[in-house]
């Protein structure tokens, strides 16, 4: 956690140096907010978390089966033989992986979830850039920084954020 605030601070105090030193020009955006405005974003959104919960609720069938499995093992284990009570066990342990495996395929990194959202996302998430792109070159500005995701700044001045600018770019009008 330290090391997260000394490399942010870190690379605030480059930033700021630069802009004092070079004049850069620069501009702010607000990524969440440009995504939230545009429909085939939310839409996508949408089907994602239709998906995820979808495969949510198959997973949590398979975890109440599971269970139930455990509870009828622990309750007839004093009476099966050695035998039985290995099949068993060996029937839950196949059985937890099973599960395990189906939650590591559909959430996992690169997962079902990750390959749909590239799919559904990255487009909508290159037209951004490729407008911010256009509005940077057009404006001449140095650098566009992103303040949607974590502490990368501290403090930005909203005349500075351009949020707008790109969803006119890309012809939504808030």
């Amino acid at each position: 956690m330290k090391f997260n605030k000394f490399f942010t601070l870190l690379v605030l105090g480059i930033f700021c140096s630069f802009f004092a030193n070079a004049q850069a020009r620069y501009a702010v955006i607000n990524t969440k907010y440009i995504l939230d405005k545009i429909p085939e974003y939310k839409e996508a959104d949408k089907k994602l978390k239709a998906l995820g919960d979808q495969w949510q609720l198959e997973i949590d069938d398979k975890q109440m089966t599971l269970d139930k499995m455990y509870k009828n093992y622990e309750a007839e284990q004093f009476m099966l033989s050695e035998e039985l009570k290995k099949k068993r066990e060996e029937e839950l342990f196949i059985k937890e992986k099973e599960l395990r495996d189906i939650q590591k395929r559909r959430f996992g990194y690169e997962g079902d979830l990750f390959k749909e959202r590239q799919k559904l996302v990255k487009p909508i998430q290159d037209k951004v850039y490729n407008a911010v792109q256009k509005m940077a070159a057009a404006r001449s500005y140095d650098f566009i920084l992103d303040k949607s995701e974590g502490i990368t700044i501290i403090f930005a001045d909203p005349k500075l954020d351009k949020s707008d600018d790109v969803l006119r770019q890309l012809g939504i009008n808030n």
